[in-house]
């Protein structure tokens, strides 16, 4: 059942569930801390409207800047605020930002730890119809493996508000990734967000596996873990909003209880979650894995839904990795 004590969406499992974009989430944000906040300065790369900036470039337009299409540009400008007693967010699709602009943050920004939160949007093949080349499912990999950076991946809108102000509570840079399609509201207001705890949204007496999710995929390893119950399999689901720095003790505790695990995520498999949480268990408790996510590939032009399907990424497949894992624990 559903964690009664996060106080979680009551309606989620409705047909008529609440949807929103987590980029909605940012934007949300982003007012919020314009509104308390004085140094805090908005930057993107002609893209204000899909990376919901707009709305903080209409009521704050001297702390917004649009560099145009120059994310390289754009990360360095951003450094250099970030070390003057600016807090900036810098915000682009997550193909370019961290993608294109990779060795230019790493360098002017990671490097000399400038107090800069970089924005992704439109990762993981639920971008759709883009296709491949907007599609980010490599920038979890490509940003954990900086050094003193801090990686969020809220499961909504409301978590990605929550994780955009928390942001600025920490010196330094922050990865923030979001989504373009609407996801579910699984969350509610009187959820807690916790930056250093993973927390456990779907509990049972008896599980029998845990399972691991981050961003929107979180939504689907609970209808999984709803319908694994119908059954007879109980198993616990939790949500990793904070994939940098890893909370390693609730992993290896839950492993512990469960003695095997599946990882849920809109990433490839190489050096997402499911690598960073292996990497912990091969070191403290090796227990039994499976990973759902990009097997070595590409995505393709779809709808979500159909591209969640196509790459065994939906409810389906996580059934199917969940009995897969209890049998190999036998």
């Amino acid at each position: 059942m559903l964690n009664p004590y996060l106080k979680l969406n009551q309606k989620l499992f409705d047909e008529t569930v609440e949807q929103q974009p987590t980029r909605s989430g940012y934007g949300e944000g982003l007012v919020v801390l314009g509104d308390t906040n004085p140094n805090v300065v908005v930057l993107t790369a002609d893209l204000s409207e899909s990376t919901k900036c707009e709305k903080f470039a209409e009521k704050y337009p001297d702390r917004f800047f649009d560099v145009g299409v120059a994310e390289q540009n754009m990360a360095t400008v951003a450094a250099g605020m970030g070390v003057t007693g600016k807090t900036v967010f810098i915000s682009s699709y997550a193909t370019f930002n961290p993608g294109r602009n990779w060795e230019q943050i790493r360098t002017t920004i990671v490097y000399n730890h400038s107090n800069v939160k970089i924005a992704g949007h439109h990762s993981g093949i639920m971008t759709g119809p883009d296709g491949a080349t907007h599609q980010a499912t490599e920038d979890i990999a490509i940003t954990r493996c900086w050094p003193n950076i801090q990686v969020f991946v809220p499961c909504d809108a409301l978590e990605a508000k929550k994780a955009t102000i928390q942001s600025v509570q920490i010196e330094g840079p922050v990865y923030l990734r979001f989504s373009r399609d609407k996801t579910p509201l699984i969350t509610t207001e009187e959820t807690p967000f916790e930056t250093k705890k993973i927390q456990t949204f779907w509990v049972s007496e008896n599980p029998q596996t845990t399972i691991f999710a981050t961003g929107y995929m979180l939504y689907y390893a609970l209808l999984a873990a709803k319908e694994l119950e119908a059954e007879g399999i109980q198993v616990l689901v939790a949500n990793v909003a904070v994939i940098k720095p890893l909370d390693e003790e609730t992993v290896v505790t839950l492993a512990q209880k469960t003695g095997s695990i599946v990882s849920v995520e809109d990433h490839q498999v190489a050096g997402g979650l499911g690598g960073v949480i292996a990497e912990v268990l091969a070191k403290k408790l090796p227990t039994p894995m499976e990973f759902i996510g990009l097997q070595d590939t590409f995505g393709e032009s779809g709808t979500p839904k159909e591209l969640l399907e196509k790459y065994n990424m939906g409810k389906n497949a996580i059934k199917e990795a969940v009995k897969k894992v209890i049998a190999r624990k036998k």
